[in-house]
């Protein structure tokens, strides 16, 4: 069993920048697919990031494309997504997601941390 826990989520103005974390527990993630999704009131959840068991194959939605960057740390089972020039409609609880080895589904799921994009 994987414990995603997401942090760094707050109120930022637009333009700004925030840093979400997404810290893994129970077991080792170095070599799981990891996602990023978000939901925004009244809306369905949708991808953003995903980032491989190597740090170099990330891949992103048209939206956030060039504003934000996936990373991981193996050593502290960690995964990242910076939000640069962030927009109001980036608002959303976003969700980090382990999908492991043989890359089926997501099978882990974090709680969720809001970020809020004012104008």
């Amino acid at each position: 069993q994987v414990l995603l826990v997401e942090s760094g989520g707050g109120l930022v103005q637009a333009g700004g920048s925030l840093k979400l974390s997404c810290a893994a527990s129970g077991r080792t993630i170095s070599s799981y697919l990891m996602g990023w999704f978000r939901q925004a009131p009244g809306k369905e959840r949708e991808f953003v990031a995903r980032i491989g068991w190597s740090a170099g194959s990330t891949s992103y939605a048209d939206s956030v494309q060039g504003r934000f960057t996936s990373s991981r740390d193996g050593a502290k089972n960690t995964v990242y997504l910076q939000m640069n020039s962030l927009k109001p409609e980036d608002t959303a609880v976003y969700y980090c997601a382990a999908d492991p080895p043989p890359y089926q589904e997501y099978e882990y799921w974090g709680q969720g941390t809001q970020v809020t994009v004012s104008s």
